[in-house]
């Protein structure tokens, strides 16, 4: 699984004209899922981004975790909102392909274990919906923005 991470002031996803999921300071976090990632990657990406340091500590450095600011804060934030485009590869051509992106079937189920295995960290989180047009408003704080990858299995070549 793929993530573009973003330290946010606030962050909030609409459709259809209306707000359907939001945060305040947190993470922004445009999530998508391999073809090939198992339930595996999920955790592994929820647990990595909920446990990144770059959140300023008194010192003003990026110290601090999303879970390190809940106790001082309580209140972590993340808005997580798919995001097939995030395996988007543009690599060979001005038009992008999406060959490595999950189907939708399978990239809901990761989805959803990615956003559940984040609440089971002890996260606070809002969601996008699945498949649907969004548009998404955000302020960044910092700015603060990075991918993170879990990389999906070798296939076997047996």
């Amino acid at each position: 699984m793929k993530a573009v991470v973003q330290r946010v002031s606030w962050a909030k996803v609409l459709v259809d004209g209306a707000v359907i999921g939001e945060c305040g300071p947190g993470l922004l976090v445009l999530v998508s899922a391999h073809k090939d990632d198992r339930d595996i990657e999920a955790a592994k990406l929820a647990d990595r981004i909920y446990g990144m340091r770059i959140f300023n500590d008194g010192d003003g450095k990026m110290n601090l975790s999303l879970s390190q600011i809940e106790f001082v804060t309580r209140e972590p934030n993340i808005l997580v909102i798919s995001n097939f485009t995030v395996y988007g590869d543009a690599a060979k051509s001005r038009r992008p392909s999406f060959t490595n992106a999950a189907g939708y079937d399978r990239g809901t189920e990761l989805y959803q274990r990615f956003v559940s295995a984040l609440g089971a960290l002890g996260a606070r989180v809002s969601t996008g919906e699945f498949g649907a047009d969004m548009q998404v408003q955000l302020e960044n704080d910092g700015p603060v923005t990075l991918v993170v990858d879990v990389a999906p299995p070798e296939p076997d070549l047996d």
